[in-house]
């Protein structure tokens, strides 16, 4: 076993890590907050009320309760900025110079985080782009769908941004990994660079039924930023909104090591259950090739 998981605050946590000792964060938080507040996790799992939209079944297919991001308002977003702020100054000083983080959001909040990120000293070295097409988006206006049935009130989701911040270093790259392993991307193979675009698909039923977590993401994508995330394959991975483990459960599967945070008890037990059993999980591994003739500039 390589990792380790730990019911509490990641906050409180990070407060007693010592400083420069992880080499790499890969997380997917409760950027809207408020939905994983116990009381309104309660209601997701009552089947109603709170902030999660429990959506009615489209063509066929149940879809999963969705958080309304669109209803947060301008003190909760503050308070959404303030919290990733101090997050942010948390994680910076535990990281080593050069570490990486890859952190999920999504196209309505992701300004929000990534902008307090890089006001507490981290530089932003782009954004991953997950291909997913998810039943996110594209309805026809509330209450009128027959009056407006050529409008949709928002795009239909086919992508998650990841942001990609790493924390400063002094000297070159090659000086840095070095000393502290750290500062680039590992490639996928000698020949091929780590690309900013990976198809995903939707987390397979499988990984769903041992981990049936709101946001898991899959198996198959997680192992390619946990991969990337160690240039030369050393060091230890942080996730500090664990959830049920699926991070952690990637970094296992790769023999890295790894640590993983989770706030709510429910998700914290069943990370300890699921994270071996996804570990086990064998997904063949593709990574995106762009040739030149493939890529047009504009």
């Amino acid at each position: 076993m390589t990792y380790h998981l730990f019911h509490a605050d990641c906050l409180e946590w990070l407060a007693k890590c010592p400083p420069n000792s992880l080499h790499a964060c890969i997380t997917d938080p409760p950027y809207g907050l408020i939905e994983y507040h116990p009381d309104h996790l309660a209601k997701r799992r009552n089947g109603h009320g709170g902030v999660w939209r429990i959506p009615p079944s489209f063509d066929g297919s149940n879809r999963q309760p969705l958080p309304r991001f669109t209803v947060l308002t301008e003190n909760e977003l503050k308070k959404l900025s303030d919290f990733f702020g101090e997050w942010a100054t948390q994680l910076i000083r535990v990281l080593v110079p050069g570490a990486h983080v890859f952190i999920a959001s999504n196209p309505l909040v992701s300004h929000w985080v990534w902008s307090s990120l890089t006001n507490k000293g981290f530089e932003k070295r782009g954004e991953i782009i997950r291909l997913v097409r998810t039943f996110r988006g594209g309805d026809r206006p509330k209450g009128a769908e027959k009056e407006f049935a050529d409008v949709s009130a928002m795009p239909r989701s086919a992508f998650e941004p990841w942001g990609l911040f790493r924390k400063p270093f002094e000297g070159t790259l090659a000086e840095n990994l070095r000393s502290w392993k750290t500062g680039g991307l590992r490639r996928p193979v000698s020949e091929t660079p780590f690309t900013d675009v990976i198809p995903s698909g939707r987390t397979p039923q499988d990984e769903k039924n041992i981990a049936p977590h709101p946001s898991l993401k899959p198996q198959k994508f997680l192992r390619q930023l946990a991969w990337a995330a160690l240039p030369l394959g050393e060091g230890e991975i942080v996730d500090p909104f664990a959830g049920s483990g699926s991070t952690l459960a990637a970094a296992e599967s790769l023999g890295y090591d790894s640590f993983g945070i989770e706030l709510d008890r429910e998700y914290f037990e069943l990370a300890n259950v699921a994270v071996p059993r996804l570990a086990k999980i064998s997904t063949h591994i593709t990574f995106l090739e762009l040739s030149e003739t493939e890529i047009e500039i504009a």
